[in-house]
Parts: C-alpha cells; structure tokens; sequence
C-alpha cells in the first residue's frame, strides 16, 4: 500500500511537471509570437530552435527598454527624447512589434513609478535605495507587464526579467528578481484602492507625487475631481493634428487620409483631425509636404483666443518649437509680421524648421531672453503670445518623467521666472494691444496668482473674455466647463487633451 502511494505521489508530480512545462512553452510562444504565425512549429521543433539555454538570446525589446529607462533614471532625460534615441540606435535590430513594446514599456513603467515602487517594497527585504538601478528596473518593468499587460503571460515577463538579471547584476540578482516576481499578481493593485487615507489612495492608485496632490487640494479641488485629474494623467494621449490651412483643408485632409487607410476622424476645434493607432507619424507624406503639424487641441487654443489678424505685428516670446508660432501664422494667411523667440539658438532652429515645412515665410526667428528687457522693442507689438515655462503639470500624459524630476521647492523658482517674462514682456506691448499668458500647468500658483500679482501692479492692465471665434461651436460647447468667471481657461488633463491655462489681458494707457 505505502509502495503504492509512493508511486501515485510521483505520478502526480510528474504530470504536474509536465503541465508546467506546457505553459511555460505556451508563454514563450506567445513571447515570440505576438501575432500568430500561419505555420506553428511543433513542440519539438520548438523546444530545439526557441528555448534559451544562455542569456546570450535576450530579448532585444525589453533590453533596449531597460537601457531606456535607466537612461531616464540616471541622467533625468526626457522620457520621448531618451526613447527615440534609443530607437534609432537599434532600428536595425527591431521591428514594428518590438518598438511597440519597448515605447508600452517605457512610458508605462515611468508612468506607473509610483506604484510599481510600492509592490517592489511589498515583497524585497532590500530597500529601494540599495537595489541597482538596473535590477530595480528590472523590476518595475516586469511588474508592469504582470499587472497592467493583459496579453503577456505572467511567466513569460518572469523569465525574460530573470534573463535580464543575469546580465545586468551580480550571481543573486537573478534568484532576487525570481523571488520577487513570482509573488507579484494583480490583487497587489487592485488592495490599494481600499486604503482609507484619500491622499495616500489616489498617489499610490494613479502612481501620483504627494505634494501635486497636495497642492490642488489647497486650491479647494474636490477630492473627486483631483482623482480624475491623476486617472487622466496615465491615460494614453490622442494624437491630434492641426491642418495647414495654407495648403488644404480639414476635408480634404481627411479624405486625402482616409483613402490611404488611416483611421481618422474630426477633432473638437474646426482646424484639428484626430489620428488613432498611428505610427512614425513624421514618416508620413503628409507630414513631410506640410499638411498638418502635430499639436494637442488645448495648446491650439492659445492661438485662437489671442485673435490675431493680418498685418498686425505679433510677438510669440518663448517660442519653440513653433506649434504657436505657425498656429498664428496659419490664422493670418501668413500676412502678420511674427517675431519668435527663444533663449537657445538651437531653439529658435526648430521653428525655422517647422515654418519652412509648412510653406510660411512671415515668421521673424530672434534668440532672445524674454526676461531680460530691450529697449528697442517698446511698445512695438499689437499682440504678444507668452507660453511661459512651467512645471508642465498639464503635459504628464506625454512627458511622465515630468512627475518624477519636478519637485515642490521648485514651483517658487518657476513662479519667479514666469512673472518677470509677464513683467518684461508687457512693456513690448502697444496701447491698446492684448496679451495671452498660457503655461500647460495646472497649479493655480503658476496661473492665476501671478496675473492677479500682475494685475495689482499693472492697473492699466485689464483682463479680457475668452472668446473663441463664431464659427468654433464644437470647441465651445466643450472648453466651457472649463471658464473661471468668463475670464481665465483652466482645462484639466481629460480624456481628449492635455491640462492647459489661458488669460487674455489688454493694455490700456
């Protein structure tokens, strides 16, 4: 009888053994295959040609990935800059799946930080602090595709975190990252939800900075209103383009688009298209010939409250890389004399870039300091476009390392650079001329207490009413919500645009 139970016990173990390898291969197929071939190997074919015996057959995705983000990490560059260089480095090595991935990797995990962080905790007896770079990105991005990639096998993101271990630690590191991994599942995110503390539930729930939490708590937000604000700040940004005017219309565009089987359709403002699943969007034709630029619809909205008209001498002070700049050229017919400026030359280059893409000629590029004051441009313009710098608290859908590297002690600092451009630059103003001040932040610390700042020591300064033009009824009807008093625009990051603030003043004696 016990000769029996022996025997059964290890029947059972063996079946288990198999099973196991069974889904392992499953998991290493669909690694592999992220669509299904047409002739599936057999399982011996597969297990002699695809089944690692070394590291030396890493995955080229998530590598280029992982040295993404320790790019990111160490040198605090920018998430898209740091990801296209990347790219272009291995282009040769990659094709369209695996630059899906790596771009889902990368903005995922530098979204998600936060939280990735906290399961990390969860389950390591090494602090944060004292784990390489590499193996706790490693990590997060493992645990990123455990807990928010439905279409990749839990075992095959363990693996593939565990191949990477070994190349990029020391002998324990593998067995580290195996240990942790496998106890990672998705109820880990889903228990944060039930912390009580509002504040700690919606940082760790929506991978949030505490202090940004904080500082629209202090503006009197609801509790509500501040969660959908850091929900809409992971959600994947639209890609909208605005229409050349110069060159076609949004008809025509879109037909022209269409035709060649992209997925189009209307955007909320009447000079916008929105473009879904697109890819190497500077690779298009279109793109190339100048038919449209890149723009999100909150940003175009600066252009169009400032109302600029032809022959009207217009100034845009922090210019680059000219969104705004060939916006205002666009709505004037390219008759306005535009000044644009920027501190850095290689700055005011990409405008230059960007006018002679799309075909205008009356766009005047200067290298300039906006905080700094020159006579000679007094009382010189009729309009004055000021997209100040900015924390970019608005932008965190597209620029999530943003959360990352900005810190409270640094909205003082800003604060100071932003009133001196209004200052300086108001006094380039005619009499009688208007000026927008725009930042694609959302603290009111950035926005409405420096004009109001401005305002107090400026009284023949007058604000204005946002008004878009008649025709933009789409553009109405929704940026309304938005309006404080008629008088300022503070659009929050939502599921179509970016956080934005505009406010239109007019100079009076």
């Amino acid at each position: 009888m016990n000769i029996l139970r022996c025997f059964l016990r290890r029947s059972k173990k063996t079946s288990q053994k198999n099973e196991n390898k069974k889904e392992e291969l499953k998991a290493i197929k669909k690694m592999f295959f992220y669509s299904v071939p047409k002739n599936i190997p057999s399982q011996k074919t597969f297990q002699k040609h695809f089944i690692r015996k070394d590291i030396s057959m890493i995955d080229k995705a998530r590598e280029v990935a992982l040295k993404t983000l320790y790019k990111i990490d160490k040198e605090e560059a920018y998430s898209n800059i740091a990801l296209d260089e990347m790219l272009k480095q291995n282009r040769n090595h990659l094709n369209e799946k695996d630059i899906g991935l790596i771009s889902e990797i990368v903005y995922g995990v530098t979204s998600w930080k936060l939280t990735l962080d906290e399961i990390v905790k969860k389950y390591s007896n090494i602090k944060l602090k004292k784990i390489s770079p590499w193996i706790l990105n490693i990590l997060r991005m493992s645990i990123y595709q455990i807990v928010f990639l439905d279409k990749i096998p839990k075992s095959a993101a363990v693996n593939e975190g565990v191949n990477l271990a070994k190349r990029y630690g020391h002998k324990s590191s593998s067995g580290f990252v195996n240990a942790v991994l496998r106890k990672v599942t998705e109820k880990d995110y889903e228990e944060m939800f039930e912390i009580k503390n509002d504040v700690e539930r919606i940082s760790k729930t929506t991978s949030m900075p505490i202090w940004i939490i904080e500082e629209l708590l202090k503006e009197k937000i609801s509790i509500k209103k501040i969660e959908n604000i850091c929900k809409n700040s992971n959600k994947k940004p639209k890609v909208s383009i605005r229409v050349n005017k110069l060159k076609t219309s949004r008809k025509e565009l879109k037909e022209k688009l269409r035709n060649e089987d992209f997925d189009v359709e209307d955007g909320i403002l009447n000079d916008f298209l929105i473009l879904n699943k697109v890819k190497n969007i500077e690779q298009m034709k279109e793109f190339k010939d100048g038919l449209f630029t890149v723009q999100d619809e909150a940003a175009g909205l600066t252009a169009l409250v400032l109302n600029p008209k032809t022959e009207e001498s217009i100034l845009d002070t922090c210019s680059s890389p000219g969104g705004k700049t060939t916006y205002i050229a666009e709505i004037t017919e390219d008759n306005a004399k535009i000044q644009a400026w920027d501190i850095h030359e290689h700055r005011t280059k990409l405008v230059k870039s960007a006018a002679k893409r799309l075909g205008i000629n009356n766009i005047k590029t200067c290298t300039n300091d906006a905080t700094m004051y020159k006579e000679e441009y007094k009382e010189m313009f009729d309009k004055i476009l000021l997209d100040v710098p900015c924390l970019g608290l608005g932008v965190l859908k597209r620029k999530p390392d943003i959360k990352w590297q900005r810190k409270r002690e640094d909205v003082e600092e800003i604060e100071k650079i932003q009133y001196e451009i209004l200052n300086n630059c108001s006094k380039y103003l005619k009499n009688g001329g208007e000026i927008v001040y725009s930042t694609c932040s959302i603290i009111r610390k950035e926005n409405i207490d420096i004009v109001e700042k401005f305002l107090e020591e400026h009284p023949n300064f007058k604000l204005q009413k946002i008004v878009l033009p008649e025709n933009e009824k789409s553009g109405k009807n929704y940026f309304e919500k938005f309006l404080i008093d008629g008088e300022y625009l503070q659009v929050y990051q939502n599921e179509k645009t970016d956080g934005f603030f505009i406010c239109k003043m007019q100079k009076n004696g």
